[in-house]
């Protein structure tokens, strides 16, 4: 899936693996936001993941796909735990002294790469053209990050 040639569809369909793989990356959330010494890290990885899963059970139940739900949660917390760690990777890097465009745009990448990557997993899971996977995953990602602000400030 992290290449684009494979979609949620060829995971097994069970609860098992999307109930392990979601709380690995929420295990993995908290102690990337530990170690990157974030303020309620708890709660806002939490609230992250929740909202992404929401939003893509109501979408499924809307679509009347149900029967997908679990294998798209084994898609996005799959990758969103792949994509968590070289996130992790790239700012442990960062130095707060020093400007360093090469990570800002190595992270900036990244960011655009898990965009298309969630797109491709909406655009399968719910029967939609490519743009329309991708729109799914930008306007996801803004509703997140919304409920955040107001969450957190």
């Amino acid at each position: 899936m992290m290449r684009l040639r494979s979609g949620p569809q060829d995971l097994p369909a069970g609860t098992g693996l999307a109930a392990a793989l979601a709380i690995a990356w929420l295990a993995q959330g908290l102690l990337t936001d530990r170690a990157l010494d974030q303020a309620n890290s708890p709660l806002r990885s939490l609230l992250a993941i929740a909202v992404q899963f929401a939003a893509i059970a109501a979408l499924l139940n809307l679509r009347q796909q149900a029967a997908r739900i679990p294998q798209t949660i084994s898609a996005l917390a799959g990758t969103g735990i792949i994509f968590g760690l070289l996130a992790l990777l790239l700012l442990m890097q960062l130095d707060p002294a020093n400007p360093q465009p090469n990570i800002a745009l190595a992270y900036l990448g990244l960011f655009v790469w898990s965009l298309l990557v969630d797109g491709h997993i909406y655009r399968h899971a719910l029967s939609i053209k490519m743009s329309l996977g991708v729109l799914v995953a930008v306007l996801i990602f803004a509703a997140n990050f919304l409920i955040m602000r107001v969450a957190f400030g």
